[in-house]
């Protein structure tokens, strides 16, 4: 029997090439050429004679909101734009056993009683999916199972049942048969991603795909599926804790990098419905290299508070460690504040950490992370009930950010009552309760923590 010809596909970008190499041609990525099974256009590829799409002027178009479905989870609304679009199609990813398919199934059951839902189940039988639902209370949920993994199979039952939800859990389990690679391959990922999206926007059907992810952190299969699909939402979060995030990366009905907060429970996860209290330690008494940052999740301005530990060396190299943090950025913060502020680091240990395992990607923590440091070197407590926010340049300078007064009127509704910001950020009316200290250097920002 002949052996069946053979490409090398790219993860990241989908090139193919007719041997395996380091360097993926098309995107330059490395070490991410898959082999798979080379097969012939099929005929679902060839275009129906008059069903083009015809030319049509922007200005001619009406456009219309999108009506959202409200899965019944505030949180998960929020992360979606304000819930789910008919014909949209929605990635979520996250480690292993972190609550993927518990928060799916909750939201499948809330939307069972007003919409038919189809919950897909690559991975589990369906007596599997049924013990859970009873560890949720779900029970008596109506929802409909389909244990599947061919794509053929999963489409004709959508058409069959002509659900107005459909959860695939998950797209790496799904294959097609006109392809003779095996489930999870880069090839059958994309493919069956693509069918199922044709399918949503054609009948305005809602898909939910569920994503493996790598060690890496990143969804598994080519970087295409993330581009074909209208969402993709990360878990977030140690799997041993009791909070999970969801992340918004992409978002094309809402605003991307939009943030849910949820807390593990025995009947499943549960919004929280104050997530700046969930990220602020409850101290009997004021600490040195404590600092509380206000930086802005999507619409939403979080609390959360920066821990600095600076020790002096044991011996060797000194270590800089950032959790939560870019670490690239501590070391930059490290020498502006040897520059321009006169702290020297260089025979310390630093270890920064933002408490709650949030990951904070805005520079609006560059101030709130310097005078922490500044604070447990000099083994000073920030003053109580203080807020620090502004992005630090390499000058020394202290820049604005975006929407500084609802940060503050957030540290206000918390009780604080001092906030450190950038001049540029001095709000036009001020804030009832609160002192505002506005600084335009690294050097001012140093005296007034002190002055205090």
């Amino acid at each position: 029997m002949a052996r069946p010809k053979t490409v090398h596909t790219c993860a990241e970008c989908g090139a193919s090439a007719p041997k395996w190499q380091g360097q993926c041609p098309g995107c330059g990525a490395w070490n991410t050429l898959v082999e798979t099974v080379a097969v012939p256009a099929a005929a679902r590829f060839e275009t129906v004679a008059g069903a083009r799409s015809q030319v049509t002027l922007l200005a001619s178009v009406r456009a219309q909101e999108n009506a959202r479905i409200a899965t019944g989870i505030e949180e998960f609304d929020r992360v979606l734009g304000g819930g789910l679009v008919a014909g949209g199609v929605v990635l979520l990813g996250g480690d292993p056993g972190i609550g993927k398919s518990t928060l799916l199934l909750q939201a499948c059951a809330a939307l069972g009683a007003a919409r038919r839902t189809l919950y897909v189940t690559g991975e589990e039988s369906v007596e599997q999916v049924a013990l859970r639902a009873q560890r949720l209370s779900l029970v008596n949920a109506p929802v409909e199972l389909l244990a599947e993994v061919e794509l053929e199979a999963i489409v004709a039952a959508i058409n069959a049942t002509r659900p107005e939800i459909v959860v695939v859990d998950s797209i790496q389990t799904v294959f097609t048969g006109t392809l003779a690679s095996a489930p999870g391959s880069v090839a059958q990922v994309r493919e069956c991603a693509a069918q199922l999206t044709r399918l949503a926007k054609q009948r305005g059907v809602v898909v939910v795909f569920v994503g493996h992810v790598t060690k890496e952190g990143a969804i598994a299969g080519p970087r295409v599926l993330e581009h074909i699909v209208d969402t993709v939402l990360y878990f977030e979060g140690d799997p041993h804790s009791s909070f999970r995030l969801v992340r918004a990366i992409k978002n094309r009905f809402g605003a991307a990098n939009e943030l849910g907060v949820f807390g593990m429970t025995e009947r499943g996860l549960k919004g929280v419905g104050n997530p700046s209290a969930l990220f602020l330690s409850q101290h009997h008494a004021e600490i040195p290299g404590s600092a509380i940052v206000a930086t802005l999740e999507g619409s939403r301005p979080l609390l959360v508070e920066i821990q600095a530990l600076v020790d002096p060396v044991q011996g060797g190299m000194p270590r800089r460690l950032a959790v939560g943090l870019d670490p690239q950025r501590l070391a930059l913060l490290l020498a502006v504040l040897h520059r321009h502020g006169g702290v020297e680091t260089a025979g310390y240990d630093v270890f920064v950490n933002a408490v709650g395992g949030v990951r904070i990607q805005e520079p609006a923590v560059d101030l709130a992370v310097l005078l922490a440091i500044e604070s447990s070197i000099k083994n000073r407590p920030l003053p109580a009930k203080s807020l620090v926010f502004g992005e630090v340049g390499l000058a020394g300078e202290i820049r604005p950010v975006q929407r500084g007064q609802e940060r503050i009127r957030e540290a206000a509704k918390l009780g604080f009552r001092t906030v450190v910001i950038p001049t540029a950020n001095r709000p036009k009316h001020g804030v009832d309760g609160v002192t505002i200290v506005t600084v335009d250097r690294v050097d001012e920002a140093l005296r007034a923590l002190r002055d205090a």
